[in-house]
C-alpha cells in the first residue's frame, strides 16, 4: 500500500460515483457524504486529510478514475 487517498467532505456532493467505481475504497454514509475505507474500516472521524487511507496497487486505476469523475473534485491521492 504505497498510495493513500482521502476525501474532503466539505467538497463532497454525495453523488456516489466513487463508491460505484471503487467500492472497496469508498463508501457513502448516512450523512450522504463519501468516505474512504481501509481494510474494511471506514475512516470517518475526523475525516479530511487526517483520514488518509492506504489502498492496494490493484485499486489504483479505480481510485484515479473516481477522482477524475468526481463532480465535487474532493478526492485527493497522495504517494
Amino acid at each position: 500500500m504505497a498510495m493513500k487517498v482521502w476525501i474532503d467532505q466539505d467538497l463532497c456532493t454525495g453523488d456516489g460515483l466513487c463508491e460505484e467505481i471503487a467500492p472497496d475504497v469508498f463508501t457513502l454514509l448516512d450523512d450522504g457524504l463519501a468516505y474512504v475505507k481501509e481494510g474494511g474500516k471506514v475512516l470517518s472521524d475526523p475525516g479530511g486529510s487526517e483520514g488518509l487511507a492506504g489502498f492496494p496497487d490493484s485499486q489504483l486505476d479505480a481510485v484515479v478514475e473516481s477522482a477524475e469523475e468526481c463532480p465535487g473534485e474532493c478526492i485527493f491521492i497522495e504517494p
